[in-house]
């Protein structure tokens, strides 16, 4: 996955405010990226996006 290309930006950037979840989603495989990824495009705010990132770990 190439995330320059790959993620949507404001997704880029709330997972570089939060270092761990950037670490987690760049372990994951490219299936579990993609579907974090897909579950992204419905999100409007950026706070939303923020809670969305730091919510992601919790999904295991």
């Amino acid at each position: 996955m190439n995330i320059e290309r790959d993620v949507p930006m404001g997704f880029g950037m709330a997972l570089a405010q939060n270092i761990d979840a950037m670490e987690y989603f760049s372990k994951l495989s490219h299936a579990q990226q993609q579907a974090i990824i897909d579950g992204t495009h419905s999100i409007q705010s950026k706070s939303d996006m923020q809670s969305y990132v730091s919510n992601m770990m919790q999904k295991d």
